[in-house]
């Protein structure tokens, strides 16, 4: 079970950190509205590492869906 997490979350870990990287390369925090048009009363900081760990669990996600898609009948079936 720990190296299928391990499998799972240290790609998603590497990928969000290229996401990070990507999206705010091009976008600023402090440009950043809600919805409503509000600005977002967070820090830079609080930002990136909300970001991030979106970016983590959406792509983690992902891999666990790929994981289950890869899966042999033999290993469902035990």
């Amino acid at each position: 079970m720990l190296r299928t997490a391990l499998q799972i979350g240290w790609p998603a870990f590497i990928a969000a950190g290229v996401m990070e990287l990507l999206v705010f390369a091009h976008v600023d925090p402090s440009d950043l509205h809600t919805i409503g048009g509000a600005e977002i009363a967070l820090s830079r900081q609080a930002v990136y590492t909300i970001a991030f760990f979106a970016f983590w669990a959406v792509i983690a996600a992902a891999c666990t869906f790929c994981w289950m898609l890869l899966r042999r009948e033999e290993d469902i079936n035990r």
